[in-house]
Order: C-alpha cells, then sequence, then structure tokens
C-alpha cells in the first residue's frame, strides 16, 4: 500500500458536470475526466455499442492524446443521473496501467473516496511494457534466438 494522495474534487466535478450535460440515452451513460501533469483536465464519454464499444476512461486517454496531454496523473469516472463515482473496468485498469503506471485512479463513494495507484487496483498484474523484446540496444551473449534466426531466413511472400 502507497500513501494515500489526496482526491480531486474538481475533478470529479468535472466528470460529473459532463455526465449531466452530455448523457443521451443508453450510448453515453458515463464519462470520464482526467488531469494532465500541467493541470489541464480533459473529459469525455463512453461510447456504447453492443459490439463493445469504448469505456469513458479509454475514451479520455485518446481525446488526452489528441490533445497533447501524454502524462495524465489522475483519473475519475461517474455514472449519469447521479451514480457517482464508478470503478474501472478490468480492460481499463490494464490500459490504465499500460499507458500510464504511475496514475491514480479516484474510487470509492462519499467519505470512503479515495485515490490509489492504479497497480493497486490490479495486484501481481501483468504488465505490457515488461514482456517486450528488448529494441535491440542491449547486447545478448552473441547468440540469436533461434525462432528470430527461422524467422529471417524465411523467404518473404
Amino acid at each position: 500500500m502507497t500513501t494515500p494522495h489526496s482526491v480531486d474534487h474538481d475533478l470529479i466535478q468535472a466528470a460529473i458536470q459532463v455526465a449531466a450535460t452530455r448523457s443521451r440515452g443508453d450510448n453515453h451513460t458515463v464519462a470520464a475526466a482526467a488531469r494532465d501533469r500541467d493541470g489541464r483536465i480533459i473529459t469525455a464519454m463512453n461510447a456504447y455499442h453492443f459490439t463493445g464499444g469504448p469505456c469513458a476512461e479509454l475514451v479520455v486517454i485518446g481525446a488526452a492524446a489528441a490533445q497533447g496531454a501524454y502524462n495524465l496523473v489522475t483519473m475519475v469516472a461517474v455514472g449519469d443521473h447521479g451514480r457517482g463515482v464508478i470503478p474501472p473496468c478490468g480492460r481499463c485498469r490494464q490500459m490504465m496501467l499500460d499507458y500510464f503506471p504511475d496514475l491514480h485512479v479516484i474510487v470509492g463513494a462519499g467519505e470512503r473516496l479515495r485515490a490509489v495507484p492504479v497497480a493497486e487496483l490490479l495486484p501481481e498484474s501483468y504488465r505490457w511494457a515488461d514482456h517486450q523484446e528488448d529494441d535491440g540496444q542491449e547486447e545478448h551473449d552473441g547468440q540469436e534466438h533461434d525462432d528470430q534466426r527461422e524467422h529471417e531466413d524465411r523467404p518473404t511472400p
């Protein structure tokens, strides 16, 4: 467990405002807000679709990138109709961890609101970056992996 991170109530209010004013039927029912390291707040709505449309947290990650906000430090999602703070689903937790390993996520309700490191929401988690091959910058013992050599020797179709 890490030291408690202060709850960003302005961020929660930004998400509540978007949920209250932009929710439309069943397609947009959750809003998310994220704060960049420079203080900017980025907001977004989910895009529900029966094929598995993106959650609000994922849309806010894309919206942040579109605005040049690449250092998100805190994120929260809230439901429409006054449902309050909603914890992220597993897919969102994994993407948050992979994109922003130091991100804090606001969870809980009422007096139990707290901002926790995303890694605490995924104990014993898989981190995509930890399982990628090196980019060739590290020296090996002079031997290539058999599967790499095999692939390189194959003719191109």
